[in-house]
């Protein structure tokens, strides 16, 4: 699932995540820097930037052209709008199988939510977190090779 060295098309802007936690004032932030901790080290492939005012994570890899309004390469976004839990939107949550009740809603566009009220919850979640994260970087990277 890893992308081959040097094969990281979209760079990570790290440092401008840093200045927005750095910056957040949240009653949650120590939930927000855990769960970014998580995502990243799922996969040497994920990257992140600031993106929609929040943090958001891709897939750095190799992808081919396509409609940027398509969002193809994202793969969580934070919203912290709530002061009582941090939410995680998968733009195209609706592909992946999740059944342990982790991804949340029906939205038309496709897109789930993952809530988290606490550091506890992180890592109650952790598994089936990690379990998403992975199935939806393989449905990316096997839509990939099959468009070529």
């Amino acid at each position: 699932m890893k992308a081959a060295p040097g094969t990281q098309t979209k760079p990570s802007e790290s440092e401008k995540v840093d200045a927005w936690i750095k910056a957040l004032k949240h009653p949650l932030r120590d939930v927000v820097t855990d769960l970014r901790a998580l995502i990243l080290g799922v996969d040497k492939s994920i990257g992140e930037e600031i993106k929609w005012n929040h943090p958001t994570f891709f897939y750095g890899g190799p992808m081919k052209p396509a409609d940027p309004k398509l969002y193809k390469r994202y793969l969580i976004v934070f919203n912290v709008y709530k002061k009582d839990c941090v939410r995680l939107v998968f733009p195209s949550g609706a592909t992946i199988e999740d059944k342990s009740g982790l991804l949340e809603g029906d939205y038309a566009d496709g897109r789930r939510l993952a809530l988290f009220h606490s550091r506890e919850e992180v890592t109650e979640k952790s598994p089936a977190m990690k379990r998403a994260i992975k199935k939806w970087l393989k449905l990316l990277i096997e839509a990939e090779k099959n468009a070529a």
